[in-house]
């Protein structure tokens, strides 16, 4: 099974080459590819310097447009399956094997790893908003689903392939998961720890609600 981790990244030279190096020191043979979204610092070069292919989009775009671009790449390079992760450090590379195995010996087309098993150094808001977002598509996708919200995840690639998004910024994790229920795909989940690193969210929460509850409204009418 050829599998491709995929990184989507902006502005993380100081945190990308430790999750590649990370990556590598599994010594699964797996390729990585980092999708560098209009970063504005050294992002590419410490990323191929760490051993990954790097492809960029020339501004940013958002979250769910690199991962898009990620896919479209697996699809086109024939890979089988593709590892989503952050390039932030707060995805522990140690749990792949699990996602891999999780894939191969249960026959699962979707793996989602969930945080919410181990919620002590989660924000009090976040833990009801993932718990909020994640009952509501579970229902929309017909699984359940304790952790829609994670990025971590692993993902067969006829899931994705020629899956037409119409999200681009973080609610596409969300539309990602609608969709592959909706198509019949078999969704799952493992279990997962978080590393806070006191970085900077990107997630502006006021916006980002108002795009999940038009993905939402949206979604009702998909077949």
């Amino acid at each position: 099974m050829r599998t491709l981790v995929i990184i989507p990244c902006k502005n993380l030279e100081s945190h990308v080459a430790n999750v590649i190096r990370a990556v590598h020191a599994l010594d699964l043979g797996l390729d990585i590819l980092v999708v560098n979204d209009g970063s504005t610092d050294e992002t590419t070069r410490v990323a191929e310097d760490a051993g990954a292919v790097v492809v960029e989009h020339p501004v940013n775009l958002g979250k769910g447009a690199a991962l898009a671009t990620g896919f479209r790449y697996a699809v086109g390079e024939g890979y089988d399956t593709v590892i989503t992760m952050d390039g932030d450090e707060q995805h522990d590379p140690a749990s792949i094997p699990a996602f891999l195995d999780a894939i191969e010996q249960n026959g699962l087309d979707v793996v989602v790893g969930s945080r919410m098993d181990a919620v002590r150094d989660m924000p009090p808001l976040r833990v009801w908003t993932n718990r909020t977002t994640s009952r509501v598509v579970s229902h929309l996708a017909g699984h359940d689903i304790p952790d829609s919200q994670s990025g971590y995840r692993a993902i067969r690639t006829p899931v994705v392939d020629g899956m037409k998004l119409v999200t681009s910024r973080y609610d596409t994790e969300s539309e990602i998961l609608i969709r592959a229920g909706r198509r019949g795909f078999s969704i799952g989940a493992i279990p997962i720890e978080s590393i806070y690193t006191g970085g900077i969210s990107h997630i502006n929460k006021f916006v980002d609600t108002l795009r999940f509850l038009r993905l939402v409204w949206r979604s009702l009418f998909w077949r």
